[in-house]
Order: C-alpha cells, then sequence, then structure tokens
C-alpha cells in the first residue's frame, strides 16, 4: 500500500521466483514488461492478451489483465502458480465482482496486492483484499462489518485501533514524504470561474427541472441511480454547455480559465497534464489549444501508442501540454516532466484525483508540482469539492488512525442535489 510513486513495481519484481502471475490494467502493461527488461532482465515474459493469446507454460512471469481474469478464469485457476500479483488491486474492491471472485480462487503460494489506494470509498473494500491476500485474516464479511466497518463509520476508536493492529503485519504502507525526502512539495488550489449568463440560465433551468422530483424520490428511497444521471447532466452543464444535449456552444467559462492558465504556463516554460473524465470535454478544449498555439498530445482509451506518446512528451523537445482521460492516465503512467496539473471537472472520489495528479509528483520529478481543480462557483461542483474532504477520512480509518468514514450515501446524493 505504498504511496503512488515509490516503486510498488519494482518491489514486487524483487521477489518474484518460480512461475508467477501478474494481473493489471491494459494500461500498465506495457510498463510491467520495459520494468522486466530492464531491472529482470533474465526472466522469461508471457503476455496472456489479444486475439491470439496464448499460454506459455515455461515463462517466469505471465502477464494479463482483470478482464482476461475474468474471461479466462477457469484457465487461469487451472494453474499452480508460485505467486500471484495484483497490480492496481483495488480492481477487486468489490468481493461480489467477477474479478474479485475469479482472483480469490487462483491457486498461488504467494499473494501480492499492490495499491496506492487500498480504500477508496469503503473498508469493505479493504476486506476484499484481505480475502484475496491472507483469506479468513478479517473474518467473513458480516463479522468484519459488525466488528469493524460499522462501529468506525461512528467515530468508534478502539474498533479503529484494533483493525490497524490486526492488519499491520500484512501491510507496507509508507508515504512521499518518509521515503522520498528529496521530492519537491506538492501543492494544490481551487481555481473559480463564473458561469456567463447563458451558461448559468442553463443550469438552473436543468436543476430546477429534475431536483425536486429526483429528491422526493430519494427521500423515498428510490431513485438513486436517476439522481446520479441528473447530477450527470448538472456537473457538464458547469463544464460546457455543448456536453448538454439540445445545446451548442463553441467555449464555456471553464474552457477560457483553463486556456488562459495554459498560456501562461507554457510561456513560463512548464508542461502541464490537462485531466478530464469525459473525453467529449477534451474534444471541447483541442480546438483552443490550436487556435492559441500550444502544442499538445493527448492520451486516452483509443490511445494505440500509448508508451510512444508518454515518452514523445517527456523529451524536451514534446509537446509542453498533454490530455489524459481520468481513466486512461489515472494509473501506471509516469509523467515528471510536467510540474502542473489541471483537473478540469471534479469527481467525488478523492483517490481517483490523487492517483491522476500523482502521475507527475513520484519519484524522478525534481521541481514543485502545482494541482489545480476548476470548478464552477455555485454549481454542484462546490459541493463535491467538500464531499471530497469526507471521503478522504475513509481512507485513513485503517491506514493513518483516522476515525471518521464517508462514502458515497443516499444523504450525500441528497445534499449534492437539495443545495
Amino acid at each position: 500500500a505504498d504511496d503512488m510513486g515509490l516503486g510498488k513495481t519494482l518491489q514486487a519484481l524483487c521477489v518474484l521466483e518460480g512461475r508467477c502471475l501478474v494481473v493489471c490494467p491494459t494500461s500498465v502493461m506495457h510498463n510491467w514488461a520495459q520494468e522486466i527488461a530492464r531491472f529482470r532482465p533474465g526472466l522469461r515474459v508471457c503476455v496472456f492478451h489479444g486475439p491470439k493469446r496464448t499460454l506459455d507454460e515455461d515463462a517466469h512471469v505471465t502477464l494479463t489483465t482483470y478482464a482476461l481474469l475474468r474471461g479466462e478464469s477457469e484457465l487461469l485457476q487451472a494453474q499452480r502458480w508460485s505467486a500471484v500479483v495484483l497490480d492496481e488491486a483495488q480492481n477487486i474492491k468489490n468481493p461480489d465482482s467477477q474479478a474479485a471472485r475469479a482472483a480469490f480462487d487462483l491457486s498461488a503460494e504467494f499473494r501480492v496486492a499492490l495499491s496506492g489506494t487500498p480504500v477508496e470509498n469503503r473498508l469493505d473494500e479493504l476486506w476484499s483484499l484481505f480475502q484475496f491476500c491472507n483469506r479468513g485474516v478479517l473474518g467473513t464479511r458480516t463479522s468484519f462489518a459488525r466488528r469493524f466497518a460499522e462501529p468506525i463509520a461512528t467515530g468508534d476508536k478502539r474498533a479503529a485501533e484494533h483493525l490497524r493492529a490486526r492488519i499491520r503485519p500484512f501491510v507496507l504502507r509508507r508515504l512521499k514524504q518518509d521515503v522520498a525526502k528529496e521530492l519537491p512539495p506538492r501543492s494544490e488550489q481551487v481555481l473559480y470561474c463564473e458561469l456567463e449568463d447563458r451558461e448559468r440560465d442553463v443550469y438552473d433551468a436543468l436543476r430546477a427541472a429534475t431536483s425536486r422530483q429526483l429528491v422526493e424520490k430519494l427521500q423515498k428511497g428510490a431513485g438513486v441511480m436517476a439522481a446520479l444521471e441528473a447530477l450527470l447532466r448538472l456537473r457538464q452543464s458547469a463544464c460546457h454547455l455543448g456536453l448538454v444535449p439540445g445545446h451548442e456552444a463553441d467555449t464555456s467559462s471553464k474552457v477560457e480559465l483553463l486556456i488562459d492558465r495554459l498560456d501562461e504556463t507554457v510561456a513560463n516554460g512548464h508542461k502541464a497534464l490537462v485531466f478530464s473524465q469525459w473525453t467529449s470535454l477534451l474534444d471541447k478544449i483541442e480546438p483552443h489549444l490550436g487556435r492559441s498555439g500550444i502544442a499538445y498530445s493527448r492520451l486516452d482509451g483509443g490511445t494505440r501508442d500509448r508508451g510512444g506518446v508518454v515518452s514523445d512528451f517527456q523529451s524536451d523537445a514534446g509537446p509542453p501540454v498533454m490530455l489524459v482521460s481520468l481513466k486512461a492516465g489515472g494509473t501506471g503512467l509516469n509523467l515528471t516532466a510536467a510540474d502542473h496539473v489541471f483537473i478540469v471537472d471534479p469527481w467525488w472520489n478523492p483517490a481517483v484525483e490523487d492517483q491522476a495528479a500523482d502521475r507527475t509528483h513520484r519519484i524522478g520529478q525534481d521541481k514543485p508540482v502545482m494541482v489545480y481543480r476548476l470548478v464552477a462557483k455555485n454549481t454542484v461542483e462546490q459541493q463535491i469539492v467538500e464531499l471530497q474532504q469526507k471521503k478522504r477520512a475513509i481512507a485513513r480509518v485503517a491506514l493513518d488512525g483516522a476515525d471518521q468514514a464517508a462514502s458515497l450515501t443516499r444523504e450525500d446524493l441528497l445534499s449534492l442535489l437539495e443545495a
């Protein structure tokens, strides 16, 4: 559970022996192959991926993905592995998911889970990781909820300390500030923008049309998916009217603020990452970069040569700006050429945003890093930023000793819609 950027991949490679399976997101398979070639060049690697995939039983390390862990579960479970490594192990945080169930049933002498964010929303995510690594050490799900999750959620400090004592022998958790003291500081700032009159009118109309009906549904115990859909529309409206069905716009207040800041950033010789959850919003930003004469690259789920795009950006001659989708760029990338990060649309899970920002604030960075969150004033985005602060508490419960916790509850949805 080392903090992001402290070398979990390399630490795992140092102890692998025998026939090993590594399960990771597709986006970081290339990184694993590179790291093995660099640090353990004597290991034979099998990349079990793609339409013509075959399992090489003589390979020392087999690399595969969570999608294939689900789709090829019988084949992978029939093998006897010396070690199984789950990278970005939060992918099995839901113990009822197909990926988690497939992981639980793998046969291995040694198991290790790698995750800089082992708890994102709820403590039962931690239970799921332990069910894979050391089954039974945290009891059944029912007993874990009764003994730990429920008391800790209400502020029971004794239960929190009991949980920390139970997991301490099995968790390596180091933070950057404790280990990599040479890393320059990371600063964060919220950049607020005011919606233009037309943007405000559309936003307020959307909110009025949906909020009352949805609040009534939520209060009656239903409508959670409808509420999330309404929040999606409100959040998109706060970013760019062109994302809202039935509306068109060439630009937005938030995009104009972003371009102004990027102009200043690039003019001062810095490189920047621009993150959004929506590739459609990145599409809206691209033309403005072109008109401003700002060279850029882009990394999203459709990028074919990820390694080439990253290498180009990391080079001195590479473009000063990279547009990155939060899903494609949130894990497994080293982008230390950048020292400015712009998160265009805030997300209620702060761990996902932190993962994105830590693509640049990691070992190898020699400059202070600035992280900017762009927030439209007097919109649901302001409430999301407040919710992020609550949700950071849950990760500290088991790992750092905080005694309060929060998840995205029905009450959270109500507060966002009623604000």
